[in-house]
């Protein structure tokens, strides 16, 4: 679930980019796998919700968006849950790396 403390304010601008989403015209359940899938119909899921991003005009900002909010189910920004954890896992590593050669 997303972590709702970390989602932007109810301003119009903080939202307004996901009316340019290219994925406002494909299924939804494109981006969100069924329980219990697995295997070649997960991987093919994905990369055709991955297609959709690739053309996506608000792709970077969709991208920015699930990683601020931990969005943990889901294509977004053309980066599947695993894949984005391991963005926010490097982040965190970095920043540790930075702090401790700042001492």
């Amino acid at each position: 679930m997303t972590v709702i403390s970390r989602l932007p304010g109810a301003r119009e601008e903080e939202w307004d980019w996901q009316l340019d989403g290219a994925c406002r015209a494909a299924d939804s359940q494109l981006f969100f796998h069924p329980s219990g899938e697995r295997g070649q119909a997960h991987d093919d899921r994905d990369r055709a919700a991955k297609a959709v991003c690739a053309r996506c005009p608000v792709r970077e900002r969709c991208l920015r968006h699930a990683l601020a909010t931990r969005e943990r189910y889901g294509v977004w920004g053309g980066s599947t849950e695993e894949e984005r954890l391991g963005m926010l896992r490097r982040r965190r590593r970095n920043r540790v790396h930075a702090a401790a050669r700042a001492r």
